[in-house]
């Protein structure tokens, strides 16, 4: 049997410059965290030759091609693993929240197919397969970011190019301000499930055909290299204003990125004493990630939790996916 642990993420700006209509006329770049929240997906050799795939449901088929799960069936197919195998998926929190469940889950199954063939693959292939599988095989509407920070974790600064490479650089700062950084975050789940496909589509179509969202993009990409300086400077009460600001530029990309409550919910964090924040994700619904300084952070957590949200505690992942037991006759 062999198992993979994959984090998930969050990002704090430039999200929607990892869009293939943006970064192919001026470099996308995202700063993105994976945090100690994870998806777990465990191979096992089946006794026979067909297939059984358990996540919210079961399948069993005999043909690869028969599953219904997009995402399994297509890393089977790249990987080479395309019968006698059993494939189970265990997420700590749901998916369609905004902390990148889907992507976790590629990468961690590809992590766990090579390995039960005995093959190594390196962070950057897995984040490479993991984008071929979703965007260009299953066309979905997604960006880079999140591939790539499942695969490698930590604290990263990614730069999307126009040839399709992307480099990935982690963030400098010393273990004492990641620590307080950490320190002052606070994310809660709003409720509301959305599909970020949706709101991707609508931003990609924006994008394309909107020369004031190209310019709020530029802008989202500019606060990039402030976000890293404030960190690198250990100037961290800028962060707050930073995510503000970026928040404001990424409602401009779609009018589907937030809503009433969303907006309700955010602006009543602000007045709790929260000094910036975003909802996680594509927006439309799922989580928002604030920053709160420690002396108003019952106060945020009161209000949230009284609008009726939940708290996710974080913690901070140093690792991408990762094999976490190899045994048993494969």
């Amino acid at each position: 049997m062999i198992v993979s642990r994959t984090p998930y993420r969050i990002s704090f700006v430039g999200g929607g410059s990892d869009l293939a209509a943006y970064y192919r006329r001026r470099p996308g770049a995202v700063i993105a965290m994976a945090i100690s929240r994870y998806m777990y997906v465990a191979v096992n050799k089946r006794f026979d030759d067909s297939i059984r795939v358990s996540y919210t449901r079961t399948e069993i088929v005999n043909n690869v091609n028969q599953l219904k799960h997009d995402l399994i069936r297509e890393a089977m197919k790249r990987t080479g693993v395309t019968s006698g195998v059993e494939i189970t998926t265990i997420g700590d929190i749901p998916a369609g929240i905004g902390l990148a469940s889907s992507s976790s889950l590629t990468v961690g199954v590809l992590n766990a197919l090579y390995a039960y063939q005995g093959r190594y693959i390196t962070a950057d292939r897995l984040a490479e397969q993991a984008c071929e599988i979703e965007i260009e095989r299953l066309k979905r509407p997604i960006g880079k970011q999140d591939q790539y920070i499942a695969a490698f974790g930590g604290f990263q600064h990614f730069r999307f190019n126009g040839d399709e490479t992307v480099a990935v650089n982690p963030i400098v700062c010393s273990a004492d301000a990641r620590a307080r950084l950490i320190g002052d975050l606070m994310l809660f789940y709003s409720g509301i499930q959305r599909n970020s496909a949706d709101v991707l589509t609508d931003a990609r179509r924006q994008i394309a055909r909107n020369g004031h969202t190209q310019i709020a993009l530029d802008r989202l990409v500019d606060l990039v290299g402030e976000f890293m300086d404030a960190v690198s400077t250990e100037r961290l009460a800028r962060l707050g204003p930073l995510l503000h600001k970026g928040w404001l530029l990424k409602k401009k990309m779609s009018r589907l990125v937030s809503n009433a409550d969303l907006d309700r919910f955010y602006a009543a964090a602000r007045r709790a004493g929260a000094t910036g924040g975003k909802v996680a994700g594509a927006g439309g619904g799922g989580c928002l990630l604030l920053m709160v300084p420690k002396r108003t952070q019952a106060r945020v957590r009161k209000t949230m939790t009284g609008l009726g949200l939940t708290e996710i505690p974080l913690g901070y992942e140093h690792q991408g996916s990762r094999l976490v037991y190899v045994g048993g006759e494969r």
